[in-house]
């Protein structure tokens, strides 16, 4: 007796598993009934209903997907109408913006969501390492989400390139010769990655290559497995009180509410919202575009992109081994290493921990506010670890000496919150963690708004004309 055969498509699917009256007959009902199934693939028929509060997670890998999907459709636009080589690249560019239907409001929607992207994706990491949502079982999905941090940095600077104009070549030279820091393999790897000796035209058709193809496969292959990861791992973390009541007997299990429509309602809303708010500001506030990349003129100040202008900074205070290679490689560690000492689990779902990792964290922030301007002020003018030690190898002198008072700093830091408010070891990772991550923003901000010609301090109100 020969087996029957297996349904073919998906309506199929739902008909063997319907009764005739359940199975809809109207082609509308159908298109209904496929649809929720595509959404209860994606989540749990049922949700706790204190999850879909926007106060506790803010819609933050949601909004990071929509923008992925974003990028993903008016990138293929732009891609059907550029040449990645020079001079090609740049006319293409006034090409889109002139004469192409809607192409400039396609590019500034592109652009300003690659931005954005990188703003949300790190808000979403804050988010869940400060319900402590990164511990076990979910220190896997922790580890994918740093990787595709990483990922999209390198999908902005790609496309960064792209446009061939002078904003975009400059700040391409100054973000690529951090690689050449790396010992042993820094110039062989940045020739590599820039197709020669500096950036030209094997440069962009490189980064072409990265930004439409392996870096896109990279973000969407980690993405699909982390929300997959999100369900394997039991759905989200559940929010809880900073008081829980003393006798866990006491505590009930929260109401849980199905799917479709309460959760997909919210999705639906905040989508909209979030793609109206985005196109509106796309029409407003234009894409940059300087002139064509000269590389026999350079701008005063050559600046990378923004969300590396903290890394460049540090290479204004810290030989570049130092600032470059070995302080973000401690930071990029620990990022990797932190469920995996930090595996405390009564607290996770609770923002800041406790009330008292609140006051620290708040604490860590207003020190770091302080402390970081006033290091940058004193670095600048006062400090010369170099001129006060002639005789030494300035990566000691201006690079493992500075950093292992810096490190001395935070041991000290760390032990007055202990000996002061008790701090136990969630605390003080968080602790550390605020205002390490505080200065770096701080750092980033300098960089950008108060470092003029020559890369000197300067008050940006106080700008001669001629040098904007």
């Amino acid at each position: 007796m020969t087996e029957p055969n297996p349904p073919d498509t998906m309506l199929d699917r739902l008909r063997e598993r319907l009764t005739p009256e359940e199975f809809p007959t109207d082609d509308r009902g159908r298109i209904r009934m496929v649809v929720d199934s595509l959404v209860l693939h994606l989540h749990p028929s049922k949700v706790p209903v204190t999850t879909i509060k926007w106060s506790y997670t803010w819609g933050l890998g949601g909004l990071s997907a929509v923008l992925m999907t974003i990028l993903a459709l008016t990138g293929i636009i732009l891609l059907n109408n550029y040449t990645p080589s020079v001079p090609q690249a740049y006319l293409d560019i006034l090409e889109i913006r002139s004469n192409v239907w809607f192409g400039e409001l396609i590019r500034n929607l592109h652009h300003w969501s690659a931005n954005l992207l990188i703003i949300v994706a790190v808000l979403h990491l804050i988010r869940v390492f400060l319900t402590g949502a990164y511990r076990p079982p979910r220190e896997l999905n922790w580890l994918l989400g740093v990787a595709m941090l990483v990922l999209i940095l390198g999908a902005n600077f790609t496309g960064y390139l792209l446009p061939w104009d002078q904003l975009a070549f400059w700040a391409i030279t100054v973000g690529t010769s951090i690689i050449t820091y790396v010992p042993l393999v820094g110039e062989s790897i940045g020739r590599l990655v820039l197709g020669g000796p500096e950036v030209g035209a094997n440069t962009l058709l490189n980064f072409y290559s990265l930004h439409i193809a392996l870096i896109p496969l990279g973000i969407f292959g980690l993405m699909s497995y982390h929300f997959w990861r999100v369900r394997k791992d039991g759905g989200l973390t559940l929010p809880k009180p900073v008081d829980p009541a003393p006798d866990p007997l006491t505590w009930q299990k929260p109401e849980r509410v199905t799917t479709i429509p309460h959760l997909v309602r919210r999705e639906l809303i905040y989508t909209l919202g979030w793609f109206a708010a985005l196109l509106l500001f796309a029409m407003v506030v234009p894409a940059p575009l300087e002139g064509i990349a000269n590389p026999d003129i350079s701008p005063n100040p050559a600046k990378a992109p923004w969300y590396f202008m903290g890394l460049q900074e540090l290479l204004l205070h810290f030989h570049p081994l130092v600032g470059a290679i070995i302080m973000p490689g401690l930071a990029i560690t620990g990022l990797f290493l932190l469920p995996f000492f930090d595996v405390t689990s009564a607290s996770v779902g609770i923002y800041f921990r406790s009330r008292r990792g609140r006051s620290l964290s708040l604490l860590a922030l207003g020190l770091a506010t302080l402390l970081t301007p006033a290091w940058v002020l004193l670095d600048e003018f006062v400090l010369d670890w170099v001129g006060w030690l002639p005789g030494w190898d300035s990566l000691i002198s201006n690079g493992l000496i500075p950093l292992a008072l810096i490190a001395l700093g935070l041991f000290l830091l760390d032990g007055w919150a202990v000996k002061t408010f008790g701090a136990d070891t969630e605390e003080r990772v968080l602790f550390l963690a605020v205002f390490l991550f505080t200065a770096f923003v701080i750092l980033t901000m300098i960089g950008i708004f108060f470092r003029g010609p020559g890369m000197a301090l300067y008050l940006p109100w106080n700008m001669p004309a001629a040098v904007h």
